[in-house]
């Protein structure tokens, strides 16, 4: 096990003493407000804010800003009749913000929660614009000292990231968790749809259920803002009709997964000067994402164990957002800078791990272990190529499950076919991004191709360790036109795709999720080869029949292997 360092114990000695009573915090109470903002174009946006009080009253003092901008109503009343307020719920750490002397402000996207207009798109220019305008405002009110951070997780931190492309010049610091860098790959990553984002649109009877702001007592304009949102872009729609990052929507009338996507705006975001902080955690998919934008930014990067926006287990969280605001906004020299630039939870096995921190990005120092796919009584990985030949199986499509919306797959070791290891003789840690690079070939010109890299315990129990996908037809490799680290890129683009010839063979090199898992002894680690995964939502659509047959050709010459990123050193 690795030494914990002093900063990870300070920092559980700090969540222990966030866990005493509220007599330690500087302000116990607060004062909201809610209003109509106007943005650029005169629509006019739902925004809730909150001031810090103590026994006195309102601060009078100017303080900074922490913005949120949803589309998941910043005040609503749930289905058990109970309000919900976004601002003073703790998972972004809000209300310990709101505690520690800085003013809060949530606003409704455009076309959501009680804000009129309609959404274009997802995450398009205009609604970056409307942030931009917002963060303006809010620097300019008379409680505000002029500087602003924004925080947000998953579609808000895809609109915290959106907001600082257009750099504001009051927004200072930012802290995103689990979005994404590039929108085409987050949503059809190797040409296929899976999970984020194309689930049906909320009806619009949520948006009725927002708390009006408080010049519309009887929900007047509240009714008159949610009429509008019938005109927003359907999202599934949108991203189901644009096969290819090129495509040209006829929703947007523009290629717009690039304008849906963060890396175009990469640059200015570095040239502000404006500081950045990126979370996620491992069982989670925009990870993949988090980790090369921070490499791409220079962010700061909190990588938890867990799963989607999931406050990281045993480490202070609230208490490392409120020092980065602290130094950032407040000016305060509290050696937040000194500290190394990443930390991350690295993985000891059976559920144990702890805390490691770094200057560089999980992986990035990891040697590459590669396992051959090979056979000999049975279909196994290997140090070395091991016997000649294919498996083959007909795509199951008999794989959906109940989960609306399951950020990790279920192991499907069951639905394709799998080449297991021996049993590990010795501990050993893997760190970074698995690559997947193995021969196939299909009956049919075009397939989808599932990998999923599995860790087999002693008593038979699976866990998925990581996973990627690729459509036979997006094999094409590309260069990146940002830094990859070294990843296999998928352009997408129409002119770099193409069917492959029923029978032939085609090396596939596919990224798949970043982990840190520990190996131990007796374990073995498994390679399973899918056609199909529970979380494409449009299966019957996908589904032929009869079911394409795929082939994966291993032994000398063919190449079939996964890379596996082998951490050096602290095994024992």
């Amino acid at each position: 096990m690795p030494a914990v360092t002093f900063r990870v114990l300070a920092a559980a000695l700090a969540g222990a003493l966030a866990a005493l009573p509220a007599a330690a915090e500087t302000y116990a109470g607060y004062e909201r407000q809610s209003l109509y903002v106007p943005v650029r174009d005169g629509t006019r946006l739902a925004m809730n804010i909150y001031r810090p009080a103590g026994d006195d009253g309102v601060e009078a003092d100017r303080l900074p800003v922490i913005f949120v901008f949803t589309p998941y109503r910043a005040r609503y009343i749930d289905k058990d009749g109970e309000l919900r307020e976004t601002a003073l719920q703790d998972g972004l750490a809000l209300r310990s913000l709101l505690r520690a002397g800085y003013v809060v402000a949530v606003a409704d996207i455009r076309g959501k929660g009680a804000s009129f207009g309609a959404r274009r798109g997802f995450q398009d220019r205009t609604e970056a614009q409307d942030g931009h305008d917002l963060v303006q405002w809010l620097a300019a009110q008379p409680f505000s000292t002029g500087r602003v951070g924004m925080i947000g997780c998953s579609y808000l931190g895809g609109t915290t990231m959106h907001t600082a492309s257009t750099v504001p010049p009051a927004l200072k610091a930012i802290f995103v968790g689990a979005t994404d860098w590039d929108k085409y790959d987050f949503v059809r990553r190797g040409g296929i749809t899976a999970q984020f984002n194309t689930r049906p649109d909320e009806p619009l009877s949520d948006d009725l259920a927002s708390v009006p702001v408080d010049a519309d007592p009887d929900g007047v304009l509240l009714r008159e803002a949610v009429a509008m949102h019938a005109d927003n872009t359907p999202m599934a729609a949108l991203w189901y009709s644009m096969p290819y990052r090129d495509s040209v929507s006829a929703l947007t009338g523009n290629a717009f997964w690039e304008e849906a996507g963060i890396w175009p705006y990469a640059q200015v975001i570095r040239d502000s000067g404006m500081a950045t902080y990126l979370w996620s955690n491992w069982k989670d998919e925009p990870t993949s994402h988090v980790i090369v934008a921070a490499e791409n930014l220079g962010s700061r990067l909190l990588v938890g164990p867990g799963s989607h926006c999931e406050t990281p287990e045993g480490f202070d969280f609230t208490g490392e957002v409120t020092r980065y605001f602290d130094h950032y906004l407040k000016g305060r020299d509290n050696g937040f800078v000194e500290e190394p630039r990443v930390t991350y939870w690295q993985d000891a096995g059976s559920g144990a791990g702890t805390y490691a921190e770094s200057d560089s990005v999980p992986g990035s120092e990891s040697v590459t272990l590669t396992y051959y796919l090979g056979a000999k009584e049975a279909n196994r990985l290997a140090p070395h190529p091991l016997g000649q030949g294919s498996a083959g199986f007909a795509v199951d499509y008999d794989v959906a499950d109940d989960a609306y919306f399951a950020f990790w797959p279920p192991s499907l070791d069951r639905h394709g076919v799998v080449f297991d290891s021996a049993p590990a003789g010795e501990a050993f840690e893997l760190l970074g991004y698995p690559v997947a690079n193995i021969s196939v070939s299909a009956n049919r010109e075009d397939a989808d191709v599932f990998v999923y890299l599995e860790d087999v315990a002693l008593d038979g129990t699976v866990e998925v360790l990581s996973f990627g996908r690729l459509k036979l037809s997006h094999r094409k490799i590309s260069p990146a036109p940002w830094n990859a680290m070294g990843l296999p890129w998928h352009s997408g683009r129409e002119a770099d795709v193409a069917p492959l010839p029923a029978g032939e063979r085609a090396n596939l090199s596919i990224a798949m999720m970043p982990l840190s898992h520990k190996v131990l002894p007796g374990h073995r680690l498994r390679f399973l080869v899918a056609g199909a995964d529970p979380r494409q939502r449009n299966l019957a659509d996908l589904e032929q029949d009869p079911a394409p047959r795929i082939e994966v050709h291993y032994g000398s010459g063919t190449g079939s292997r996964i890379d596996l990123p082998l951490k050096l050193g602290d095994s024992d």
